[in-house]
């Protein structure tokens, strides 16, 4: 016969799981996809879904790497080729492909295509890559894994604040 407990037993019991929870040590996950060739991490909190690809409309003398505008449950949000925008080529259709949400946060209504994701990192298995020369402003770091695959990671903040990213309008 299973044991009765009083509410008071169950509140200790509570606060006593909440208070070793505390204080564990918390590990911050990035969420890893892949641009092209290219291995990315992200934070979590810059992105607020990630979402098969929608279908968009193009916007007239915009960039190539502009695909277009995308009604996302009601809202517009801009679409944006991660590979293209940094000079790659367009990422092709796919099964796999996606669209990163970025969180509002940063800036309303803006996605990215990737080519497909690669799930949960934790950031603590990387070790700092020095080798790499001149990166672009929105690249934070660059990283190694521990069986040497290299990762970009993406800053999100600096990303849209950049000049090229905010002008999708051809000269």
């Amino acid at each position: 016969m299973a044991r009765r407990t009083s509410l008071r037993e169950f509140q200790m019991s509570v606060a006593n799981r909440l208070r070793d929870l505390a204080s564990r040590k918390t590990v911050a996950s990035k969420l890893g996809f892949q641009v092209g060739n290219e291995n990315w991490i992200v934070n979590l909190v810059d992105v607020s879904e990630v979402i098969p690809v929608p279908q968009s409309m193009p916007v007239p003398l915009t960039k190539e790497w502009f695909r277009g505008v995308a009604n996302i449950r009601g809202n517009l949000y801009s679409i944006v080729d991660f590979a293209a925008f940094q000079g790659s080529d367009a990422i092709a259709a796919g099964m796999e492909r996606r669209v990163i949400l970025i969180s509002d946060r940063q800036i309303a209504g803006s996605g990215l295509i990737i080519s497909r994701m690669l799930g949960l990192r934790n950031p603590e298995q990387f070790t700092l890559d020095e080798s790499g020369g001149a990166r672009a402003p929105w690249v934070k770091g660059v990283f190694r894994d521990p069986a040497g695959m290299l990762w970009r990671e993406l800053d999100v903040a600096a990303l849209v604040q950049d000049a090229g990213f905010l002008e999708v309008g051809v000269q």
